[in-house]
């Protein structure tokens, strides 16, 4: 008797659930959330004027004041695609450059600043960040901003 009780007490304690916490059901991160780090992380690149095209700015900007507007990308998000798998992503950025900047380093930076931040924040593999350059913004050009039809 005194050998079965010795026996138990020398058993490891197996755990419940069986493995580590983490492990214990599945992360999923939407298109939207990558899209909205992948759009701060652009416009934190000095050179980067603005992301997306010239229209889609504008329509942005009137959807933007028009109240429940929304439907649309929103500001961070404008000019940001991203596609999203289990364990990899893949993104397209469409940006502005300021006038003068060397828009290959620019691009070289944006991108490494994008796959830093995405990376981190996600865990996600970047597999490709895929850049156009829309526009350049020169010194005396006015910002793109349309008039409002709302009073």
């Amino acid at each position: 008797m005194a050998d079965s009780v010795h026996s138990d007490q020398q058993n490891p304690v197996t755990k419940r659930g069986g493995g580590d916490p983490a492990s214990r059901g599945r992360t999923t991160i939407a298109d939207g959330v990558v899209e909205k780090i992948a759009g701060l992380a652009a416009r934190d690149v000095v050179g980067v004027h603005a992301m997306g095209s010239g229209i889609s700015r504008t329509l942005g900007a009137v959807r933007d004041r028009v109240p429940g507007g929304g439907g649309g990308k929103s500001g961070v998000t404008r000019g940001v695609k991203a596609e999203v798998g289990e364990v990899q992503t893949a993104l397209d950025l469409e940006i502005v450059v300021d006038y003068g900047v060397s828009i290959s380093d620019v691009a070289g930076a944006v991108r490494e600043n994008v796959i830093a931040a995405v990376e981190r924040m996600t865990g996600l593999e970047v597999v490709e960040v895929n850049i156009a350059v829309s526009d350049v913004k020169l010194p005396d050009e006015e910002e793109e901003e349309p008039e409002s039809r709302l009073q």
